[in-house]
C-alpha cells in the first residue's frame, strides 16, 4: 500500500459464491465504477473485499456492483462434508448413469475405438470427455467472463450485426484456442521426447495428473463442501496481463479475439494443468499436439454454448449434471493414479485391490512358460486392452525367451517398459522378442510407459 493510500478509508464486505482469480477480477472491475471508490482487493479463498475509498459509499452500491458480477454478499461457511441428503441422492443417481453408460460402452465395442488410432492415442477419447467437462465447469469459470466480454463488445460496436455475425467473435477465439493448444501441446510433448523422461518421473507426473483430477471431480460433486476453497489460478496481475478483465477499454478486432484465445493456455485451470502434465508425459510431438488439441476442442462445446447451452444447465439440472461430470473425473483420476503408482513401483490402486481379490494361489511350477531345452519361452499377446496373459511364473537363473505378438501396434501399451529388467522398448506389429535371465527370485513387473496396462513375472 502507498502512503497515499493511508488517507483512504477502508471497508470489508463478504461475497459468496467466488472460486477463481476470474470471479475476483470481474467484481473488482464493477466495484471500481462506483464513485469514491479508488482501490479494490478481492480474495475468493476468503471471500472478502477490501473497498479503498475516499468519501462515504451507499452499502446498496456496492451490493449492487456485485450482484452484477453474478454474485452475492454474505458469509458462506463451507463444511466438511455436506448434510444435505438431496446432495447424496443425486450423487446416486448420477452414480448410477455413469455405470449404466459405462456397461452400454463396454458392450457395444466402444471402449475398442483405440484400434483405429495411431501412436499411444488410444486414450484421445478420454482426453475429449475430460475438456467436455472441463468446458461446462472450471474452464468456462476462468474464461467464460472473457468470452462474454469479447461477444458484448462486438455486439455494442456492430449493434445492427445479424445472428451469424455476432456468433463470429466466438468461433475466432475457440478456432485460436484449439489451434494454439495443439500448437504448444506438441512443444510440450517435444520437450518431454528430448529429456527422455524415466519411468519414475512419468509415474511422478501421473500422480500429480491424477491427484489434481481427483480433487476437481471432488469439487464436482459437491459432496465435500470446502474442497471449493482450493483453486489453480495464476497471479491476478498476469491474468489481467494476458486479457482476463473488462473488456469494454479497447475495441473489439478478430485479432485480438484470436490472441486471448490462444492466450488462455497460459490461464490454466486444473484440467488444463492436468492435461498439460499428461501431454509432457507422451515424449512425442504428434501426441502432444493432438492431446492438448483434442483437450481444447473438448472444452468447445460448453465456451460456444455461453448464453445457450449454459442456460439449460441451470440449478438443479446444472448441479446433477456436475456430479454425474466429477464422478467420471474420479473414476479417470483413480486410472491415472494406478498407473503413475505402477511406474513408481507401489502399485496400490483400485485394480491392486481387484486382483487382490481373485489372487491366485501360491505356485511352486512355473506358470505360462514352455521349455525349449535350456530356455523357458514365453508367450503374450499385445492388444488395445493390454497384455494377455500378463501373468508368468519363471525359474531364477534360466534364461527366458520373451515372445510378444503385437496385434493393435499403435495402441498406448506398444510402449513396453519392463524397469527391473532394464527394458524399454516399442513393439512392432507382430513378433517381438525379448531375451532376459532373471538372476533372483520375487516379482519383476512390466507395464506400459503410462501404467495403464500391467503385468508381472513370478521368479522362483
Amino acid at each position: 500500500m502507498s502512503s497515499k493510500n493511508k488517507n483512504f478509508d477502508i471497508q470489508t464486505v463478504s461475497i459468496k459464491g467466488m472460486h477463481c482469480r476470474s470471479c475476483e477480477i470481474m467484481i473488482e472491475d464493477n466495484l471500481l465504477k462506483i464513485p469514491g471508490v479508488k482501490k479494490v482487493s478481492v480474495s475468493h479463498t476468503k471471500g472478502q473485499a477490501n473497498i479503498y475509498y475516499d468519501r462515504k459509499i451507499n452499502t446498496q452500491a456496492i451490493a449492487t456492483a456485485v450482484n452484477s458480477a453474478g454474485y452475492d454478499l454474505g458469509t458462506e461457511n463451507l463444511p466438511l462434508v455436506s448434510k444435505n441428503l438431496n446432495d447424496y441422492v443425486d450423487l446416486g443417481w448420477a452414480l448410477f448413469i455413469v455405470v449404466s453408460l459405462y456397461v452400454v460402452a463396454k458392450s457395444s465395442g466402444l471402449f475398442n475405438l483405440g484400434d483405429f488410432l495411431t501412436g499411444s492415442y488410444s486414450n484421445l477419447w478420454l482426453v475429449l470427455l475430460v475438456g467436455i467437462t472441463a468446458g461446462l465447469s472450471t474452464c468456462m469459470a476462468m474464461v467464460g467472463g472473457l468470452v462474454l466480454g469479447i461477444s458484448a463488445k462486438y455486439s455494442e460496436d456492430h449493434p445492427h450485426a445479424s445472428v451469424t455475425e455476432k456468433f463470429t467473435p466466438h468461433l475466432v477465439f475457440n478456432s485460436a484456442r484449439v489451434i494454439s493448444y495443439s500448437f504448444l501441446g506438441g512443444i510440450i510433448g517435444l520437450a518431454g521426447s528430448i529429456i527422455q523422461l524415466s519411468p519414475i518421473f512419468i509415474g511422478g507426473l501421473t500422480v500429480t495428473v491424477g491427484l489434481i483430477m481427483l480433487l476437481l471431480g471432488g469439487q464436482l460433486i459437491d459432496i465435500f463442501p470446502v474442497l471449493k476453497k482450493i483453486s489453480f489460478t495464476v497471479p491476478k496481475k498476469i491474468s489481467r496481463l494476458l486479457g482476463l478483465k473488462d473488456q469494454s477499454s479497447s475495441p473489439y478486432t478478430h485479432k485480438n479475439a484470436a490472441v486471448l484465445g490462444s492466450l488462455t493456455f497460459f490461464l490454466p485451470c486444473g484440467f488444463t494443468q492436468a492435461m498439460q502434465l499428461y501431454a509432457m508425459s507422451t515424449g512425442s510431438l504428434l501426441a502432444g499436439a493432438l492431446t492438448m488439441g483434442v483437450f481444447a476442442l473438448g472444452t468447445t462445446p460448453g465456451l460456444l454454448g455461453i448464453g445457450g447451452l449454459t442456460s439449460a444447465l441451470k440449478g438443479a439440472w446444472a448441479k446433477f449434471f456436475f456430479k454425474t461430470a466429477g464422478i467420471v473425473v474420479i473414476f479417470l483420476a483413480f486410472t491415472n493414479l494406478n498407473g503413475g503408482l505402477t511406474l513408481l513401483g507401489l502399485n496400490t490402486g483400485y485394480q491392486s485391490i481387484l486382483s487382490s481379490i481373485s489372487a491366485k494361489p501360491e505356485v511352486t511350477e512355473t506358470s505360462g512358460v514352455i521349455n525349449r531345452g535350456d530356455i523357458q519361452e514365453v508367450n503374450m499377446t499385445q492388444n488395445s486392452t493390454g497384455y494377455n496373459p500378463n501373468y508368468f511364473v519363471i525359474k531364477k537363473g534360466v534364461p527366458v525367451r520373451w515372445i510378444i505378438n503385437s496385434t493393435s501396434s499403435y495402441s498406448c501399451a506398444t510402449s513396453l517398459i519392463a524397469p527391473k529388467l532394464g527394458i524399454r522398448k516399442n513393439l512392432k506389429s507382430g513378433q517381438n522378442i525379448i531375451e532376459f535371465t532373471p538372476t533372483q527370485t520375487g516379482i519383476i513387473p512390466f507395464s506400459c510407459s503410462m501404467g495403464m496396462y500391467s503385468g508381472s513375472f513370478k521368479v522362483i
